[in-house]
């Protein structure tokens, strides 16, 4: 069966700044609870709390450069640049330099109750 999206939906994003996310597979869009495909864009200064998922996150940067911090090490993904983590690696996402656009695949789908944000 072939599925063809083409309104995204919107879901609340965690963080400030506000983020846009646009979800076109997953549990908010399609009720697809395998895997989720969203476009996050993110304002210069967002930042949101570290989280703990129960789901595989592969992340392409499209335009401009996402902070990831893993174990106390910081690592900046820039435009072009690709990252995986594994379900269960805590993680804190920010964009501090420059507005950033990129596409998050999650797997199963993004649910608020697998991302176990902290406090």
């Amino acid at each position: 069966m072939t599925d063809r999206i083409t309104t995204p939906t919107r879901v609340e994003a965690a963080g400030s700044p506000p983020k846009t996310i646009e979800e076109f597979f997953g549990l908010a869009s399609d009720g697809n609870d395998g895997l989720s495909i969203a476009v996050m864009r993110s304002p210069v200064g967002w930042t949101e709390p570290a989280q703990t998922p129960d789901f595989d996150e592969y992340t392409v940067v499209l335009r401009g450069s996402l902070e990831v911090e893993l174990d106390g090490k910081s690592l900046v993904v820039r435009a072009g640049e690709c990252i995986h983590l594994a379900a269960g690696e805590r993680v804190r996402y920010s964009t501090p330099h420059e507005a950033t656009e990129y596409v998050s695949v999650c797997m199963p789908a993004f649910s608020p109750a697998r991302v176990h944000r902290a406090d």
